[in-house]
């Protein structure tokens, strides 16, 4: 299996860029699982870069059953060290419109019943998660969106909430008051299982609609979805690429002492009753610190 440092989690659309070449295919398997679909491996502007569909090939899993634990797991086995997350989502301020990209810079989980992190079974952690976001990478994602001519916005709220169904108009009522920029399904727990293995994370929020709160404008169908996805999915495309050739050419410039070493001081479990099965499961990503 070969080495990657790039890793980019999205839709289908993302790996059949024509500028892909050389393309590559990994099964593999996780003590959490099978990712979503195998990995799909290509040099994009002279870099590797590992592809991951979210909801595995052709959309089969609900937001609810991503196998989120097993994605960022397969992503670190292969040495990824920066992931770019691009996910669809309803805006809750009139200002990103249908087609912006959002580079969020905070995160609010509204989700439940889903495993937000690898740790357990004997071996407690608690990462730091106060800027749960790559800093560096998403000024990145920003600039890259804006070079390929995109409309880009720096900043704000990341909601995630369970799905599959949309919001009420209440409930997207309530969440603009709470000052809430998007809403989404699936940032978390990606960001913060990508913090727990020390992998620098961002996300480009790909706008698709209003939610349902904006009352000039029809509530949000998966056809308006679809529909703006369909428009900007070349935006998108171009913007990863353009991303990929900075991160690829200098990467330590998008790397961040905290979050490379964020479990240094995560560990609370006394390490002599860790049990040994759980440190052997986990090495890829406590290797360092259970040596």
């Amino acid at each position: 299996m070969e080495s990657v440092r790039i890793g980019v989690i999205g839709g289908s659309g993302l790996y059949k860029m024509q500028e892909l070449t050389d393309l590559r295919t990994y099964d593999l398997e996780t003590p959490f699982g099978k990712p979503s679909a195998p990995i799909v491996v290509g040099t994009l502007r002279g870099h590797r870069v590992a592809f991951i569909p979210r909801h595995g090939i052709g959309h089969r899993y609900m937001p609810s059953e991503v196998p989120y634990q097993a994605n960022i797991f397969a992503l670190k086995l292969m040495g990824v060290t920066h992931i770019i997350g691009v996910s669809a989502c309803g805006s809750l301020q009139a200002a990103y419109a249908p087609g912006h990209m959002v580079i969020p810079d905070q995160l609010v989980d509204l989700t439940y019943g889903r495993p937000r992190t690898f740790f357990g079974d004997g071996l407690v952690a608690h990462v730091s998660v106060a800027e749960p976001f790559a800093m560096r990478l998403s000024q990145l994602l920003y600039d890259s969106v804006r070079a390929v001519g995109g409309i880009a916005h720096r900043g704000g709220t990341f909601l995630t909430v369970e799905g599959p169904r949309f919001s009420t108009r209440g409930e997207s009522f309530v969440f603009r008051q709470w000052g809430m920029g998007l809403i989404g399904m699936t940032t978390s727990p990606e960001a913060y299982l990508a913090r727990e293995a020390e992998m620098h994370y961002a996300v480009i929020g790909h706008v698709t609609d209003y939610d349902s709160w904006h009352e000039s404008e029809e509530p949000v169908t998966v056809e308006m979805v679809i529909a703006t996805m369909q428009r900007s999915v070349a935006v998108a495309q171009q913007a990863v690429a353009h991303a990929v050739a900075q991160l690829g050419a200098n990467p330590d410039a998008y790397t961040e002492d905290e979050i490379a070493n964020a479990l240094k001081a995560a560990f609370i479990t006394d390490r002599e009753v860790v049990p040994a099965e759980v440190v052997e499961r986990l090495r890829p990503i406590i290797g360092k610190y259970f040596s």
